[in-house]
């Protein structure tokens, strides 16, 4: 959930900001070696299936990865990287994790209350002073852990593309944390801090600016030296004001409006980039660090608990993802199979992702998808409902009352 990553905004965004793929060739690609009891064949046909399931909706290419508990990968692919060359989606391809960047910056920030070096109860005025005062907002009664449950009530103003021309015109823009925050102390409240739910990207960046002004880092820099370098995380990385990926990636599109052609949307900056969102990665890196958060290898048990303490989501994200509550930069979703898993959803420009991961950490599944189509609310939601049903599948598949069965 970056600039588009509400289902409010996000649904939106989808619908304006990405694009209708042409008729999708199926390349499919997995590897698994040495299959074990709980990581059977059928796993690798589902993954092939649900990717396919999504493709077939109008998006122009999907990259899917599930790691097992044993820790092997199963890929699938399908669609394609290209729509001029056809070339097929890339495995490992890199993407922009959008708002799946959240969670990284939720785990400094947990990891800093583990530390002494703050508390979730400190209000924002007291490590930003003067900076969150503006049109009934007051930094005095927001909270850190209001900031990271989206509980704040801050209004988001968050800059967005609005046509191929605002595109090509801002595409190279590049926006401070102090001029996002300026853009939502524009506006009054939504409501008072801890009354209700709705998410919010400025109150991330906010939380970048707290841990920079804590550590005297930069967030990205306290993510690198805190998650990426121990976890060994060598595909993850901010880009900056750099407009370009790293090869392979898949390319993506944008239609701006419904019946205008699409857009190629892969080389751009946007406003995503001071902890709101902003990392570029892998799948592979992606089920590492969650697989990680949730193992327990992050953060101690007091803060790890802390973070997956939720409350119901808004009323306007439910029909996007049902039953999900909010804890601490971390969504829970229930199984079809029992219980819960744990993760984050992110879109950008173009790109839509999310991953999930069973409470134990042992089993996560990140899935990118590249040039989508979703002209009405109803086409968002087949959309969100076929990337959950492929989570769901990747995930109960482990689970023993799934795994002698392909299919729901």
């Amino acid at each position: 959930m970056t600039r588009t990553h509400s289902p409010r905004r996000r649904g939106r965004s989808i619908r304006r900001n990405l694009t209708l793929a042409a008729v999708v060739a199926a390349t499919l690609s997995a590897g698994l070696p040495g299959a074990s009891a709980a990581d059977r064949p059928d796993d690798r046909s589902r993954l092939r299936r649900d990717a396919a399931a999504i493709t077939a909706l109008g998006v122009t290419g999907v990259q899917a990865r599930l790691t097992t508990s044993d820790g092997r990968d199963l890929t699938a692919t399908s669609g394609v990287a290209d729509v001029k060359t056809r070339r097929p989606v890339p495995s490992n391809g890199y993407f922009r994790i959008a708002s799946v960047t959240k969670a990284f910056v939720a785990t400094v920030v947990l990891r800093l209350a583990a530390d002494g070096r703050l508390s979730l109860d400190d209000p924002v005025e007291r490590w930003l002073p003067g900076v969150v005062s503006a049109n009934g907002d007051d930094g005095r009664a927001i909270t850190i852990r209001h900031l990271l449950q989206h509980t704040s009530g801050i209004h988001d103003d968050y800059p967005d593309f609005t046509s191929a021309k605002d595109f090509r015109r801002h595409r190279y823009d590049t926006f401070t944390p102090e001029q996002t925050v300026a853009r939502a102390m524009r506006h009054r409240p939504d409501f008072r801090p801890g009354t209700r739910w709705r998410y919010s990207n400025t109150g991330y960046v906010l939380l970048g600016m707290i841990i920079e002004r804590v550590t005297g880092n930069p967030w990205h820099q306290e993510v690198r030296d805190r998650i990426v370098r121990p976890l060994g995380l060598r595909h993850t990385f901010r880009p900056g004001a750099s407009p370009t990926l790293p090869r392979p990636h898949a390319r993506t599109y944008q239609q701006f409006k419904p019946g205008e052609p699409r857009v190629d949307v892969t080389e751009q900056v946007g406003p995503g980039t001071n902890g709101e969102a902003g990392l570029v990665s892998t799948t592979a890196d992606v089920n590492r660090f969650f697989r990680a958060l949730l193992g327990g290898r992050l953060l101690p048990p007091a803060q790890l608990a802390q973070m997956k303490r939720t409350i119901p989501v808004g009323k306007e994200f439910e029909p996007f993802m049902p039953g999900a509550r909010d804890g601490l930069g971390l969504f829970s979703r229930p199984l079809s199979c029992g219980g819960t898993y744990w993760g984050h959803e992110g879109g950008d420009s173009g790109w839509v992702g999310a991953a999930g991961v069973t409470a134990d950490g042992r089993r996560g599944v990140t899935v990118s998808l590249s040039g989508v189509s979703a002209p009405s609310a109803d086409d968002v939601l087949r959309v969100e409902k076929a990337m959950s049903k492929l989570i769901d599948d990747a995930l109960c598949a482990g689970h023993p009352a799934k795994a002698t069965s392909p299919s729901r």
